[in-house]
């Protein structure tokens, strides 16, 4: 089994292939919020946790897992999600995608009108463009990144110590490449 360890290194990391053929991705916005995406030889199932929608466990008296949320998830996806540290229970949406299936699939979730189970925000922090990764950062960070240095990494470059530098004068650019290096 994997083991997934909370490293404090940034808002997005991700854990290379481990012994059983999975890799995880993760969103933690240090607020409350999480999204973990789970690689596996048998598919990719997606859990996140808006800790301020109507659907978490904590807005329940119950403190259950909303209805409908895991029902129709296939066991062998549900089961990656069995790591303390991926802590199940919180948990607002949940979408897999088994190998063999031609599109996402979400249980049949029924969400009250005007709530939200924050999948739109928490997805909508996967950049696909150096320019939103960009703007989410001055936004979230207050930081100006160069868009050339950003555009670069988003098409693959070798990250340079100039590349680190100019990202951020003060950074440990051992220490960055020591991060880099787990990725790999």
């Amino acid at each position: 089994m994997y083991v997934v360890q909370k490293n404090g290194f940034g808002y997005h990391s991700f854990i290379p292939e481990s012994d059983d053929n999975v890799s995880i991705a993760s969103i933690d916005n240090g607020s409350g919020d999480h999204l973990f995406i789970i690689f596996a030889p048998q598919g990719t199932i997606i859990k996140g946790f808006d800790h301020e929608s109507e659907v978490s466990p904590y807005a329940q008296d119950e403190h259950e897992v909303w209805p409908g949320i895991y029902e129709e998830v296939p066991t062998s996806l549900l089961s990656l999600l069995e790591d303390e540290a991926i802590a199940k229970e919180d948990v607002t949406f949940c979408f897999w995608y088994e190998n063999n299936d031609s599109m996402w699939q979400q249980g049949k979730v029924e969400i009250p009108d005007g709530a939200e189970d924050g999948s739109d925000f928490l997805i909508g922090t996967i950049f696909r463009t150096a320019e939103d990764f960009v703007e989410f950062a001055e936004g979230y960070f207050e930081l100006t990144l160069p868009i050339e240095i950003v555009a670069k990494i988003y098409e693959g470059a070798a990250i340079t110590r100039e590349m680190i530098k100019a990202i951020n004068p003060d950074s440990d650019v051992e220490k960055v490449f020591q991060e880099l290096e787990g990725i790999d």
